[in-house]
């Protein structure tokens, strides 16, 4: 009997230090933006985005930012395993669907439409 892996997170007070100027980071460029309704809008934009772009960079500098970037990395190499439908693979699959929701349609259509002549008609006798 194998025994579950475990993941081993380390947490360092360095890393949580950037986690917190990141977060102080996203909130003052916001602010800043907020604040400086004086100045022209491509100031205010332009420091929102600087401050913005400081936060993400320190943020990939972090733990948990070098492991979105390893996460991004193995999702690609997967992706580029995926085997592809050929083009008249994906036409034939792509007919079946539509074809089974027509049917599907006309299916609950008629339970609809019975239903409502059962109901209606026979057992109310209402006549619309």
């Amino acid at each position: 009997m194998s025994t579950p892996s475990q993941v081993e997170t380390l947490s360092t007070g360095a890393d949580k230090a950037k986690l917190a100027a990141v977060a102080v980071l996203v909130v003052g460029s916001v602010v800043a933006f907020y604040l400086l309704n004086q100045q022209p809008m491509w100031l205010r934009v332009i420091a929102l985005l600087v401050g913005l772009a400081v936060a993400v960079g320190l943020f990939f500098t972090s733990e948990s930012g070098k492991q979105l970037i390893a996460y991004g990395r193995e999702s690609v190499r997967e992706v580029k395993k995926v085997v592809w439908p050929a083009p008249k693979e994906a036409a034939q699959m792509t007919g079946y669907v539509f074809a089974f929701v027509i049917l599907m349609a006309l299916f609950l259509w008629l339970t609809d439409k019975s239903l409502e002549w059962v109901l209606y008609d026979l057992i109310l006798g209402w006549k619309h």
